[in-house]
């Protein structure tokens, strides 16, 4: 829009209101009276802001986020800019799926973890599957100092050991 015609600014908010308007007809036809005056009020606004002189202002705002846009949408570039964010996402998700399961990570803990016996087991998100207690296997130390039998079959311990190493009790 030139700067030197005083007059477009006024004349552009005019013609934008003179549209809001007619919709403004069609819609207190249709819906009564209150969503007409809503409509005309509105439809008022332009107008007031080219009086106010706020239509250039406008204009540029408008011409320059469309100008960001199509400068985003056809330069290479961004969309380089893109394909490496989305690649540093999907890395992210990534370690974390493989901090959670113990892989990959340097720690004296994560490596002391005992591993699951059978070797076509299936690991779930919370990691290796409970393996089935041995007929003549003793129970860990744990129940024993706490007065439970050694070969008794108590399927409460497991779980109560879990909650334990959660700190649950």
């Amino acid at each position: 829009m030139p700067e030197t015609l005083p007059i477009a600014g006024p004349m552009l908010g005019a013609a934008i209101t003179i549209v809001g308007l007619l919709i403004s007809w069609l819609v207190w036809r249709r819906r009564g009276a209150a969503a007409g005056l809503r409509g005309v009020a509105w439809s008022l606004v332009p107008l007031a802001a080219g009086l106010l002189g706020l239509m250039g202002t406008l204009w540029r705002a408008v011409a320059d986020i469309v100008g960001i846009f199509a400068g985003l949408l056809f330069n290479p570039m961004v969309w380089a800019g893109v394909v490496v964010g989305g690649i540093a996402v999907v890395l992210f998700v990534a370690s974390g799926f493989m901090r959670a399961r113990g892989m990959g990570v340097r720690d004296p803990k994560a490596a002391e973890k005992p591993k699951a016996a059978g070797a076509g087991q299936a690991e779930g998100i919370a990691g290796p599957a409970p393996t089935a207690p041995q007929p003549g296997a003793q129970q860990p130390r744990k129940a024993q100092k706490k007065g439970k039998p050694a070969g008794g079959d108590d399927d409460f311990g497991d779980i109560e050991d879990l909650l334990r190493k959660h700190g649950i009790e």
